[in-house]
């Protein structure tokens, strides 16, 4: 699986997130380019503040993630495993799916295009002075989805971005995102690539950086929240360690 490497621009300077496929489609084109803050407002809802956090699992990553790093491609399995895994998830109902699925046709090319637009207004008068109103990041892309999802039980890889902070927070609402840091240290994702989960028991989620499994009912339900804003929701029946 190529790894793309993207400039972000900031106030600041540029640096480069490394994006892969788990993370969304639209940076197969190579131009995009994102505003390295966190905090402003969507193209149409107001948006993320940064904040320090604790979060998933009690187990540590094999390495820790870099800011903006996308969930890691697992490693590759025997086809009898594959098989032995698809046919446990079809027992159990589930549709274990990529976060590129969760874009309907043609979203990729509107993204990067609101992308393209964006950066050329920015920089239509010249660089972008730190602190100023212009150097902070806003939430870009829309909430179209795909309809067919809607009440289909799924099982989707990610990081989570909890609302309640600190080691012992129990949490029952929390966004899942397709690259760490995002939200809080990096530009939140497009809302039809945030999820809004929530679950009835509350859970406690203790490290950010280890990447989760999670399975339950898909919605096409948007949610706007005080870190972004999610197209989706998933009503949680389940979540594990992500292994790869």
């Amino acid at each position: 699986m190529p790894i793309l490497n993207l400039p972000v621009a900031a106030g600041s300077g540029t640096h480069y997130f490394r994006r892969m496929k788990h993370f969304h489609p639209l940076l197969s084109a190579a131009s995009l380019v994102v505003i390295a803050a966190c905090g402003g407002e969507t193209s149409e809802a107001a948006q993320p503040q940064a904040a320090e956090v604790t979060a998933p699992s009690s187990q540590s990553p094999a390495s820790e993630p870099e800011i903006g790093d996308p969930v890691p491609e697992p490693e590759s399995s025997s086809l009898a495993q594959q098989a032995q895994r698809d046919a446990e998830l079809e027992a159990r109902g589930i549709t274990e799916i990529g976060w590129e699925e969760l874009m309907p046709e043609g979203e990729e090319e509107r993204i990067a295009e609101m992308y393209q637009a964006q950066m050329a207004r920015l920089y239509s008068g010249g660089g972008i002075a730190e602190g100023s109103a212009a150097d902070q990041a806003i939430q870009i892309g829309t909430f179209n989805v795909v309809d067919e999802l809607d009440g289909m039980k799924i099982r989707l890889p990610g990081y989570t971005v909890p609302f309640d902070y600190g080691s012992e927070a129990e949490i029952s609402e929390f966004l899942l995102v397709p690259y760490y840091g995002a939200c809080l240290h990096a530009p939140p994702p497009p809302p039809n690539q945030t999820v809004f989960v929530e679950t009835n028991e509350k859970i406690k989620l203790r490290d950010l950086s280890q990447a989760v499994w999670i399975e339950g009912t898909i919605r096409t339900a948007r949610q706007d929240t005080e870190l972004a804003d999610a197209a989706y929701t998933i009503e949680m029946t389940g979540w594990e360690i992500y292994e790869y």
